[in-house]
């Protein structure tokens, strides 16, 4: 099977939540599937984290650290930004195209054959297919440990069937209410959901309602809770503050937040290209998490190379800056695809950009809160130009438009990311910023248009 087949038969299945079955939420299943490829899940060791905004960033932060300590180290995503691979890495490489191909034909052979065997009531979906195929590779490459980010929710999650070293809990917020509940109480349940019986968890204080559901699930598993807090610093000109560095490409630079810290027993500098004050909260976990793996015997682990992980983490499209170009603005990409995250890209383009002309791309999908979003951001804006990525769950510019009628800004729509981009271009000049957010759909078309590094 072909790299493109392969990609073409599993998008076939339903991309991500489209067309969604209600079956899609079984673990009985998976299990099934997992048995059937001789349990890799249970061939590595893993780490496993859920929340709503910032899972992403605290798993490639913590790989980064792990793969800094001298481990093979495997970690699985989503969604991608512009290729199928990106979901599934080894020490930050994604997997070859002849590896997804080979491994999509094992798990889809596998599959059918369970499926008309009766094992299955019916096939796989998107995301159990990729959390299988990611698993065997880990297994098959006998990685030291892998990192995994849940997909959406947790309890019910495919990625939920791994027997952890340690499970994360990042922020928990509004979001995909349709699948998780429509209250934060009902939301953090699910996340929830990943602590294991005995388990080790490290978390951070949250809202009242989404502590109290961690909290009581923890004492109810007898579970060992580890508090990220000493590694949250305290904000402020004295502690932290945002400087820029070049890439070595130096087609891009990266806002680096920079502050000290004592860790181990030691004072590191920490310098993350993840910025903005939600990310030292991100960073602060998956420092936790990598001392918690030291004590469980991953001795690679160091102060050390906790500072130089921190430091090499890269995850892009969270607030990746593209400078000015002659004649042209100043790019910024953020996935910004719910309230929660709309307020931190709000508060860290408030603290980096005060007084520039902003012009935002904007696009979501139509089940995101696109209303509360544009309350939040657009009123920073000059000008905001509607548009929709190439994925059937993209809102129509119009309807963009429409949910965001009572903010007074001007926005325009454009069909497509390219239209969008070639009228923000027209519109913004050298000392302007555009800012390309929402959707990661959107993030990731323009990134790929604009020759950004992914």
């Amino acid at each position: 099977m072909s790299y493109a087949t392969a990609v073409e038969r599993i998008y076939a299945l339903g991309h991500e939540l489209a067309n969604t079955p209600s079956h899609k939420f079984d673990l009985a299943h998976m299990r099934v599937l997992l048995t059937a490829l001789e349990n890799p899940e249970a061939r590595f060791p893993s780490v496993l984290i859920a929340g709503t905004n910032g899972k992403g960033s605290t798993a490639a932060t913590l790989a980064s650290i792990l793969r800094a300590s001298g481990l093979k180290t495997g970690l699985y995503t989503s969604p991608h930004l512009v290729r199928i691979n990106e979901r599934v890495r080894i020490d930050g490489k994604p997997m070859s195209d002849d590896n997804f191909a080979s491994l999509h034909d094992l798990v889809d052979r596998t599959a059918e054959r369970l499926t008309s065997e009766g094992e299955l009531p019916w096939h796989p979906s998107f995301f159990e297919m990729l959390t299988a195929i990611a698993f065997e590779h880990f297994a098959q490459e006998k990685v030291d440990i892998a990192v995994l980010e849940v997909g959406m929710g947790g309890r019910l999650d495919a990625t939920n069937v791994v027997e952890p070293r340690l499970s994360v809990i990042t922020d928990i917020a509004l979001d995909h209410q349709k699948f998780l509940g429509d209250t934060l109480t009902e939301i953090a349940r699910e996340k929830a959901g990943i602590i294991r019986a005995k388990g080790v968890v490290v978390t951070l204080p949250q809202t009242p309602d989404a502590n109290d559901v961690i909290g009581n699930t923890i004492l109810d598993r007898d579970a060992r809770a580890v508090s990220a807090v000493a590694y949250v610093p305290p904000v402020s000109p004295a502690s932290s503050r945002t400087d820029y560095r070049e890439l070595r490409s130096g087609s891009e630079s990266l806002p680096v937040s920079r502050y000290p810290l004592q860790v181990m027993g030691e004072q590191i500098l920490v310098e993350t290209p993840l910025v903005g004050r939600h990310q030292l909260r991100n960073t602060a976990l998956a420092i936790a998490a990598a001392e918690e793996l030291s004590h469980q015997g991953f001795a690679g682990v160091t102060a050390r190379t906790i500072e130089r992980g921190i430091r090499e983490t890269r995850w892009p499209g969270r607030f990746q800056v593209v400078p000015a170009q002659p004649g042209s603005p100043e790019f910024v990409f953020d996935v910004a695809h719910n309230p929660a995250g709309a307020w931190a890209l709000r508060s860290t383009l408030s603290a980096l950009y005060e007084g520039r002309r902003i012009i935002f791309i904007f696009g979501a999908m139509g089940d995101k809160a696109i209303a509360e979003i544009a309350e939040i951001l657009f009123p920073l804006a000059d000008c905001v130009i509607a548009t929709r990525a190439d994925n059937p769950r993209s809102a129509t510019p119009e309807e963009i438009r429409q949910a965001a009628a009572r903010v007074s800004v001007e926005i325009e729509e454009a069909p497509d990311v390219a239209a969008a981009l070639a009228r923000a271009r027209n519109l913004a000049g050298p000392e302007d910023l555009v800012v390309i957010t929402g959707s990661i759909y959107i993030v990731g078309e323009a990134m790929r248009q604009l020759g950004a590094r992914i």
